[in-house]
């Protein structure tokens, strides 16, 4: 951890989780002044903007890296232990870091999706539309569940879990780094003809960032599956590593076989058919039912994620 009140670190690690799951994003806050992701988002469309180029796209691609985390670090390396020094600065510390988790709103999205299917498949598809980057005009019903019961493992990892993992190893810069890492990501670390090479690095690092991560998700996603636990961690024996992602297939292999259901396989992305291999040796039918379970599994986990940030503080 950076030089600081450890102390002061873990009580605002523990008011943002409490905050985000009571709060989420509320919109009547980010309608008044940008959310500090767009604001990332933003300077990552900027950058992209002025540097891309077709020759030289991986060292360009670098550079937007490098041009967006180095004053990013910074700025959080010198707010970070002026906080922790203050007074009650916990407090201060803990608003300041509650916008970077995601799981309420994570939460929202895959519920109004299991709320959606009960209405029809284009509601469904338009609710899903929110969580997934393939194209959801090709999913049918059980696809549709597959995708929020998949999004909610996922997002879990490297919504909830990643950054509280950074943010306890070192503070205010870890979890702003990671998360400016994440939307490089998500952004321009796709495997089309345009990012392959230009979002490289972005896509690297964001593998490198979340692979503890991603296992301490399956983990957390296996011991709250209580009677499920052994099913959880025999599917992440057997399936994490078949996933086309080094990360993603480990959350997902944890609630494929807590559920007992089946995740992954072929999808469609920007009009291109992704052979994918199945996860899980269940039913592949996910419903209403399975999405409800799911959210249950997830919240259990968080609340663990939750008690195990409490049992830190004697320690520190």
């Amino acid at each position: 951890m950076l030089l600081g009140d450890s102390r002061s670190l873990v009580l605002a690690l523990l008011l943002a989780l409490v905050t985000d799951a009571l709060f989420g994003d509320p919109p009547l806050l980010w309608r008044r002044i940008p959310h500090p992701v767009v604001l990332v988002g933003r300077a990552i469309a900027a950058l992209e903007a002025r540097l891309w180029r077709e020759r030289g796209a991986r060292i360009a691609g670098l550079a937007v890296v490098l041009l967006l985390l180095a004053p990013l670090g910074l700025l959080a390396a010198l707010l970070d232990p002026l906080l922790r020094s203050l007074p009650a600065g916990w407090i201060l510390l803990g608003l300041l870091f509650f916008p970077w988790f995601a799981w309420r709103s994570l939460v929202d999205h895959v519920g109004a999706v299991a709320a959606a299917l009960e209405r029809g498949c284009d509601a469904a598809r338009r609710a899903v539309g929110h969580l997934v980057g393939r194209d959801p005009d090709r999913l049918d019903p059980p696809a549709i569940g597959r995708a929020a019961v998949e999004s909610l493992a996922e997002n879990f990892a490297d919504g909830v879990v990643a950054p509280w993992v950074w943010t306890l190893l070192l503070g205010l810069p870890g979890l702003v780094l990671y998360k400016a890492v994440n939307t490089l990501d998500s952004m321009i670390g796709h495997r089309n003809a345009r990012y392959r090479e230009f979002g490289l690095v972005a896509a690297r690092l964001d593998d490198l960032a979340n692979w503890i991560p991603a296992r301490l998700a399956a983990f957390l996603l296996a011991l709250a599956a209580g009677g499920g636990m052994m099913d959880a961690l025999r599917c992440i024996r057997r399936d994490a590593r078949r996933h086309r992602s080094p990360n993603a297939g480990w959350p997902e292999a944890a609630m494929a076989g807590a559920l007992r259901v089946r995740l992954s396989g072929p999808r469609v992305y920007e009009g291109e058919l992704s052979p994918e291999p199945w996860i899980g040796d269940g039913p592949a039918e996910i419903g209403r039912a399975e999405i409800e379970a799911a959210l249950a599994l997830g919240w259990r986990a968080f609340l663990l994620l939750l008690g195990v940030t409490f049992v830190l503080l004697p320690f520190v």
